[in-house]
């Protein structure tokens, strides 16, 4: 059997380019991405990948990955990868927008922590909801949904096919709104609990202006608003699946344009 340079170099691009776009995806997605994860469970998990869908990608155009073509192509690889695992990290930021809402309006906004999906420092509260948002994610098998629509992705966007439309990145920015009325819509419960509290510590000031509304109200608030929480947590998980089910829709589209 007689193999040329042409031949190797055609296989190495193939491999190269499913590569890429995969570690595009893994780099951003949740789960995959996060900071907690250590780099090298990740570049193991991006050649699993790899070495797994390689063999259902078609036949990828005789282009040598090393010249400037080559070049242009790894780089649209990257591209499609990160549009779709960015478009799921969305859902993950409406919980960090919801959780630091009602930390705001609990007065625990000063009690921060480091986020272990984005290495940032973001409220407890928001800590809490992506640790549940992480393992809701996980129940609901939307990490092997996301390699399933990344294999998709080479066939309805095949190597070497061109760049993502303009039109798919603006409904990409378009979606970003759902981050804010999703972290909205986790928020609004409890934080309408606290504006009610807040308002009969109100009236309890004007009936007894004596009484030091602050050292009450605070620690009371807080209960309420933990309370709160925890009697709106089956409310949320419909949401949240909602909000997963419909950045999994949007990564369809996305690769189908």
């Amino acid at each position: 059997m007689e193999v040329n340079l042409s031949q190797v170099l055609s296989w190495l691009g193939a491999f190269l380019w499913v590569l890429v776009r995969t570690a595009g995806m893994v780099a951003v997605a949740p789960v995959f991405g996060a900071r907690m994860v250590p780099m090298r469970i990740r570049v193991v998990v991006v050649l699993a990948l790899t070495w797994i869908i390689l063999p259902l990608v078609p036949p990828v155009p005789p282009i040598d990955p090393l010249s400037l073509p080559g070049m242009l192509v790894t780089a649209q690889q990257l591209l499609i990868g990160i549009v779709m695992g960015f478009a799921v990290q969305l859902v993950f930021a409406a919980l960090v927008v919801g959780g630091q809402i009602i930390a705001m309006s609990m007065g625990l906004g000063f009690a921060s922590m480091v986020d272990p999906q984005n290495g940032i420092q973001v409220p407890v509260l928001s800590q809490y909801y992506i640790m549940f948002g992480t393992l809701a994610f996980l129940a609901m098998n939307g990490h092997l949904a996301l390699v399933e629509l990344l294999v998709q992705s080479f066939h309805s966007l095949p190597v070497g096919s061109g760049w993502p439309s303009a039109l798919s990145l603006w409904q990409l920015a378009g979606w970003g709104k759902q981050m804010f009325a999703g972290g909205l819509h986790i928020a609004l419960p409890t934080v309408a609990a606290i504006m009610v509290t807040h308002l009969a510590f109100g009236v309890v000031t004007r009936a007894a202006p004596q009484l030091n509304i602050f050292a009450v109200g605070f620690p009371v608030v807080m209960l309420l608003g933990f309370i709160a929480m925890f009697v709106t947590m089956p409310f949320m998980l419909p949401r949240l699946t909602e909000l997963v089910l419909e950045s999994l829709d949007l990564v369809r589209i996305l690769i189908a344009m």
